[in-house]
């Protein structure tokens, strides 16, 4: 056996449309196909691949993080991403990775989970405002 890519998250959601609406509105993400399981959700494409399945109808667990502490993407456009999640009024944290430069922004989904958006060190510091 071998790994060959990473297929997919879940989260757990409260609000199965609050979810949706925060990945597909904020980061960009599609809605696509699902199978037709008895249990409420959705499956939110990048391009082709379902990266994100959307599971409600289970409880979230209090705190919402576990052993997986967050769900990392590759971005582009640092400084209207940041423009966005202060729009949506959406905490965030902003740091360089110490040794390589590369911009992480952090923040967190309607659920509790951590997204980690990583840009390229050549993107220019977001305006302060």
């Amino acid at each position: 056996m071998s790994i060959q890519a990473m297929n997919h998250f879940t989260v757990l959601a409260r609000d199965v449309d609050a979810t949706k609406a925060f990945y597909i509105g904020l980061l960009g993400l599609t809605d696509g196909p699902r199978p037709a399981f008895d249990f409420p959700g959705a499956w939110l494409y990048l391009g082709d691949c379902a990266v994100l399945h959307i599971v409600a109808g289970r409880p979230v667990p209090d705190p919402p993080a576990g052993v997986i502490d967050h769900i990392a993407f590759s971005a582009g456009n640092l400084g209207e991403t940041v423009a966005r999640l202060k729009t949506h009024k959406i905490d965030y944290v902003l740091r360089r990775l110490p040794g390589y430069g590369a911009w992480q922004l952090f923040f967190d989904d309607p659920n509790g989970a951590k997204i980690e958006l990583d840009f390229s060190a050549e993107e220019a510091e977001p305006a302060a405002n």
